[in-house]
């Protein structure tokens, strides 16, 4: 069975919402960060990096959402979350490293600045950006990115929850969700479906 370590509020929601979707064999550990438990010893043996999520699977653990998202797609076919067509596929993975590499990172800046600077003053500066970042980035993706109902057109794919995740940031990075419908409503159908509905209350109560 595959054990996926997350917190609440984190970019682990994408891979415990892709886990409930594939059908697959899991159980859920939620960390509590407020007691910095992702630091711990215990801890730091499964990850080393110290952070969420990591998937403990029989081969050993993966780190870094988009290759558990590859992972859990190709280890669980007949759930259909990742295209065939290798170029497709291509497609999928440069929307979830930038999604990874460049939009998480930019929201990062409002909270997490001692990961690049050490004076409080660029804290505050890169804190003040944030707003302008992500709402560049998030203009790239409802220009370019949603292809249709789904992230990459008709299909629903390991693009859908990651995005979700990252959407679910917006308001309190003060992005003006008006100028993004496509985005939005993408918001709204993930949440109208169960295996979304199921993560959500499961990581409320464990909350």
């Amino acid at each position: 069975m595959l054990k996926l370590y997350y917190a609440p509020g984190t970019c682990a929601l994408a891979s415990h919402i892709a886990l409930e979707e594939a059908g697959a064999p899991y159980s859920a550990e939620r960390l509590n960060f407020k007691n910095n438990q992702q630091q711990s010893a215990e801890y730091l043996k499964i990850n080393p990096k110290g952070r969420v999520p990591a998937l403990v699977t029989d081969g050993g653990v993966l780190t870094e959402t988009p290759a558990i998202l590859a992972f859990i797609a190709q280890s669980f076919p007949k759930a259909n979350l990742a295209p065939q067509d290798a170029f497709a596929f291509a497609q999928v993975q440069s929307i979830n490293s930038y999604l990874c590499s460049t939009v998480h990172v930019a929201h990062a800046h409002k909270g997490r600045g001692y990961r690049w600077a050490a004076e409080e003053t660029s804290f505050a500066d890169m804190k003040r950006k944030v707003p302008e970042t992500m709402t560049s980035c998030f203009a790239l993706i409802e220009r370019d990115m949603l292809k249709g109902p789904w992230v990459m057109g008709e299909q629903y794919t390991i693009c859908d929850p990651y995005l979700y995740t990252i959407s679910g940031w917006l308001e309190g990075d003060g992005v003006d969700l008006g100028k993004l419908p496509k985005v939005v409503a993408h918001r709204k159908r993930m949440e109208e479906r169960a295996a979304v509905a199921t993560v959500l209350a499961e990581e409320k109560a464990a909350a």
